[in-house]
């Protein structure tokens, strides 16, 4: 076949939401590339929290759960990073990348703006300033409404509840008070409208982060960017990030303000991308940006990596099958290395195409013995009185074997019963 999608590829980051327990342990034991990256993770982590990577990813015994903010960040960032290491093996380099909240972390690391250590300080530190400053006082919900219809709606309560990201042309995060948020959610749920909260108790990306600035700022001061080395789409900016620019005051902005990500995929589209591969645990922000495209009038591919409980290398290879054959290049050598596959020569003739079905001649037997009698009519083959009636019943067969001058009468190509058989 030929592929569908025009267009070059973007990996794309999501925040929280793609966690699950038990996510990427398989890969942990089937793939050494994916394991390596995790251990380079978790080293970079060490330095910054007290709890181990893989132990948490295995579950095991006394390794804290998903359900802290300081532990859950770290551990998809380590995911994320290390998928995207993997979809790289195999020979999908990405020719932009883009992140969604923490997810920006993430894609500065795989751009080569942020070194791995300084990378795991940033989801680090900030995700425990969040779960020191910020856990227990908001809360987000998402809303399936456009963002203006949103930010009206909203407008009543103030500064209480913002806009936190706009995901899609009908796919809204607000957060703020857990009090205005309930207001909300009843007021939709009452008018039918799509609205779900999201399991968290903090209200990253409103007011309640600038409880965080001054300690941001001085936690994240020794961070270090640099230049870019793959090209880096900011959904806060919606701008293409040099490098240099993501210091500390951009990671507080990151978390105080709007995730644009519909914005960035509507800048990626026009600008010739065509491929979204997310790599992350499980597929979150794939129907955003296909709804974007959709609603742009773009044709777009929003391809995930793992599944939630298909966290091995099954799952992914179905994943580099459908970029495959949407268009993106594999390196088939590397896929295969190790296991003994070989290439196999085709013919270097087109392939000939012959029919061994056998060729039955048509016939025509003595209908007498049947106990009919002769039609006499060139499209009728026997004719039986009826004992009823004074009627007759008439049997033949038509095809151009037995009336080859049919062929005569056809319309675009179909070859059809003139009406005057009738």
């Amino acid at each position: 076949g030929v592929a569908d999608v025009r267009g070059r590829s973007v990996f794309v980051f999501p925040g929280q939401g793609a966690q699950w327990v038990g996510m990427a342990v398989d890969l942990l034991e089937s793939s050494p590339v994916f394991a390596e990256s995790v251990a380079e993770c978790e080293a970079a982590l060490s330095a910054h929290v007290d709890w181990s990577l893989t132990d948490v990813l295995r579950g095991a015994e006394g390794a804290p759960g998903y359900d802290r903010v300081d532990v859950v960040q770290p551990v998809l960032f380590a995911v994320m990073v290390s998928l995207a290491g993997l979809w790289r093996s195999v020979g999908v380099e990405p020719d932009a990348v883009m992140g969604h909240s923490q997810g920006e972390i993430a894609a500065a690391c795989v751009a080569g703006a942020l070194s791995l250590q300084d990378a795991a300080k940033v989801v680090a530190l900030r995700s425990q300033a969040i779960a020191a400053g910020l856990a227990g006082r908001g809360g987000m919900v998402s809303v399936g409404l456009p963002v203006d219809q949103v930010r009206e709606r909203i407008a009543r309560w103030g500064g209480s509840v913002e806009v936190a990201a706009v995901n899609g042309p009908g796919s809204v995060v607000v957060s703020g008070d857990p009090g205005a948020l309930d207001e909300l959610v009843a007021e939709l749920e009452g008018e039918e409208v799509r609205v779900r909260r999201v399991p968290v108790d903090y209200a990253s990306h409103s007011a309640h982060v600038e409880l965080l600035r001054a300690e941001l700022l001085e936690l994240l001061a020794p961070v270090e960017p640099r230049a870019a080395e793959v090209p880096f789409l900011s959904t806060l900016t919606g701008t293409w990030v040099e490098g240099p620019e993501l210091d500390a005051a951009y990671w507080f902005t990151n978390l105080r303000r709007t995730v644009e990500l519909e914005g960035a995929v509507r800048r990626l589209l026009d600008e010739g991308f065509g491929v979204f591969i997310e790599s992350s645990a499980h597929p979150v922000l794939t129907v955003g940006v296909q709804e974007t495209a959709e609603d742009a009038g773009r044709e777009a591919a929003a391809i995930g990596s793992l599944r939630r409980d298909e966290g091995g290398l099954d799952r992914f290879w179905v994943s580099l099958g459908e970029a495959w054959s949407r268009g993106v290049a594999v390196d088939w050598q590397a896929v295969f290395e190790g296991t003994g596959a070989k290439r196999v020569e085709l013919p270097t003739y087109a392939f000939q195409h012959q029919r061994y079905w056998i060729e039955v001649p048509v016939s025509v037997g003595d209908v007498a013995s049947a106990g009919l009698g002769a039609a006499g009519h060139p499209l009728l083959g026997a004719a039986v009185e009826l004992p009823d009636s004074d009627g007759f019943l008439l049997t033949g067969r038509l095809s151009l074997q037995t009336h080859p001058w049919l062929a005569d009468h056809a319309v675009s190509g179909t070859v059809l019963l003139p009406g005057t058989a009738f």
